[in-house]
């Protein structure tokens, strides 16, 4: 018992890695779409520089972040921005009709849909591992050999929240 449900421990620690790591490239991948998708809009709505300067703080906050809380926090901070942002881009007719823009919209939807199931995919190792550790034999021995409880990816409430555009 004591070496299986070692490795057990051992392979649910390994597969909430390897899942984060997901998580985290895909956060990469919808950031290194966004310096396109602000640059495109920058040249149809130059005089929108608040939303536009929101997104890349938002996206710097993102990429310096740390853990599963942090990069949650900024992420909510960066959809928030983003959304703001197509907000503007719904005021410039021509801006929609752009190649450019629409190509990067659906980059960026398709990138939001990968997210979503990466995050899905973690929650659960997460939630999978959280109950082994605490469940009966395996709480036992977890504590003791350094398997604590994991961070879920949690989304921030704010970032439930329409985003409110006034002009």
């Amino acid at each position: 018992m004591g070496i299986s449900g070692y490795n057990n421990l051992i392979t649910l620690n390994e597969s909430i890695n390897g899942k984060w790591a997901q998580v985290e490239n895909q956060l990469q991948r919808r950031a290194d779409l966004i310096p396109n998708l602000v640059s495109t809009v920058k040249g149809y709505a130059a005089h929108e520089q608040a939303a536009i300067q929101a997104v890349a703080d938002a996206r710097a906050k993102l990429a310096g972040a740390q853990g599963p809380a942090a990069k949650g926090e900024a992420n909510s901070e960066l959809n928030g921005a983003l959304s703001r942002l197509l907000v503007v881009a719904e005021n410039y007719p021509n801006l929609k009709a752009d190649q450019n823009f629409r190509a990067l919209q659906d980059e960026l939807a398709g990138s939001e849909n990968r997210l979503a199931v990466a995050r899905r995919d973690y929650n659960d190792a997460v939630q999978m591992y959280n109950t082994k550790i605490r469940s009966f034999p395996s709480s036992l021995y977890a504590g003791m050999l350094g398997f604590g409880a994991k961070e879920y990816f949690k989304v921030e409430e704010a970032a439930k929240q329409t985003p409110q555009v006034q002009f």
